[in-house]
């Protein structure tokens, strides 16, 4: 009988926020000004978007040049479908340009009815997005362009009001997640309150979560065993700091926890009894709550301790 494979959505998300300094700040202010400035080298080149120290000396850079809006594109690729993340919402290219004057080159888009109107050479300008924040988006795109080159560079002090000094960068990623033929019955398994793994035909270690494979012998693993759920704590760490979005109260304790039966331990949080009173080797058992499909912590189980020797190999 084949098994349906589970999938779900899965959005991975880690926003951070970072103070700018001097010459990073004035880029993203000048962005919002309709100006575009890079900055100098020892040796005369001019980089956009700016470093903060020079890629070749390592020297402190802050002389800050203003550029021209123009530019020639040094290489690009086609998006024939952009998502509702990306800068346009029609196809379009990704390209480096070099700014007029200029001595790196900015990855940003151009706007372009079509791949065969993109060329490696080809002579562009900014778009000004309407609305201006302090962001590379204040560039809302490259068009094409067939006029003079821009002016050359020109020093710029860098000097606006109320200049950007901090940044919130989202990085997130959404994506279909798939467990595959393994993980799905074990899945399945844990919202019938049961402990599924897998054993591996050569070495007989039980894999809980299953794996679909054997890492060590390199072999499939398809005999599903049944393990816990009981088990015993291996090592653990007290979790001081509170999580955004948790509703644990801290402090709490995460261990790992070797299931009878089990080649390796899997973590779980500890909970019922006091966080300084969890130790090595301590007997623990799944606890359940109404509605959910896997173990919401692991308690005590009023047995002796488990003796070293019996789970040392799998701290």
């Amino acid at each position: 009988m084949t098994t349906e494979i589970l999938a779900a959505p899965l959005v991975v998300e880690f926003p951070f926020t970072r103070s700018l300094g001097p010459v990073q700040s004035a880029f993203l202010t000048g962005l919002r000004e309709r100006t575009v400035l890079g900055v100098r080298t020892a040796a005369g080149s001019v980089l956009v978007p700016p470093t903060e120290y020079d890629p070749v000396t390592a020297d402190e850079l802050h002389e800050l040049v203003q550029v021209a809006e123009t530019g020639t594109v040094t290489t690009w690729a086609w998006n024939p479908r952009p998502t509702d993340k990306h800068p346009l919402d029609r196809p379009f290219a990704w390209v480096l340009v070099r700014l007029d004057g200029t001595d790196s080159s900015l990855l940003h888009v151009l706007d372009a009815p079509s791949p065969d109107a993109v060329s490696t050479g080809m002579r562009v300008r900014i778009r000004w997005a309407e609305e201006r924040t302090g962001a590379i988006t204040d560039i809302a795109c490259f068009a094409p362009y067939d006029g003079a080159a821009g002016p050359a560079p020109r020093d710029h002090a860098g000097d606006f009001a109320d200049a950007v000094s901090v940044v919130t960068l989202p990085a997130r990623l959404d994506y279909t997640y798939g467990p595959g033929r393994a993980q799905t019955a074990y899945l399945r398994a844990l919202a019938d309150r049961r402990i599924v793994g897998e054993r591996c035909p050569e070495c007989a270690k039980v894999y809980v979560p299953p794996r679909g494979a054997c890492p060590t012998c390199g072999v499939p693993t398809g005999e599903r065993v049944e393990v816990g759920p009981k088990g015993t704590v291996t090592t653990y760490c007290i979790v001081n700091i509170k999580a955004k979005g948790l509703d644990i109260e801290v402090p709490y304790v995460y261990a790992h926890i070797a299931l009878d039966g089990a080649g390796l331990a899997l973590h779980g949080r500890i909970a019922g009894i006091p966080y300084d009173q969890v130790r090595m080797g301590m007997r623990v058992e799944p606890v359940w709550k109404d509605g959910q499909r896997w173990p919401d912590h692991y308690r005590p189980t009023g047995e002796p301790d488990a003796d070293y020797d019996t789970y040392k190999e799998l701290v």
